[in-house]
């Protein structure tokens, strides 16, 4: 059974920085690209950031290019999200995906706010 566990959300004020964390378990992880998401309050899913099963490549939505970086550690099928300079826009519930697919996690709530 696939199973991805976000955890590392918590409060932060603006300009804070939070490392997110997706321990992934069920799956050949170094097989495939990972995904994060987000889903704001009252809207749908968005697309944050991905990287490549080797983790030489990697992708990012306009909005956190060069304050957000994802990376991962094959040997400990574990994904991360580092958020810097974080903005009240960009609150959220984060999820980790296996490439482009739903997700399946619960989620981690990050809240940027004063």
């Amino acid at each position: 059974e696939v199973q991805l566990v976000e955890s590392g959300g918590g409060l932060v004020q603006p300009g804070g920085s939070l490392r997110l964390s997706c321990a992934a378990s069920g799956f050949t992880f170094n097989d495939y690209g990972m995904s994060w998401v987000r889903q704001a309050p009252g809207k749908g899913l968005e697309w944050v950031s991905a990287i490549s099963s080797g983790g030489s490549s990697t992708n990012y939505t306009d909005s956190v290019k060069g304050r957000f970086t994802i990376f991962r550690d094959n040997a400990k099928n574990t994904l991360y999200l580092h958020m810097n300079s974080l903005k009240p826009e960009d609150t959220a519930v984060y999820y980790c995906a296996i490439s482009s697919r739903t997700p399946v996690g619960q989620g981690t709530q990050v809240t940027v706010s004063a």
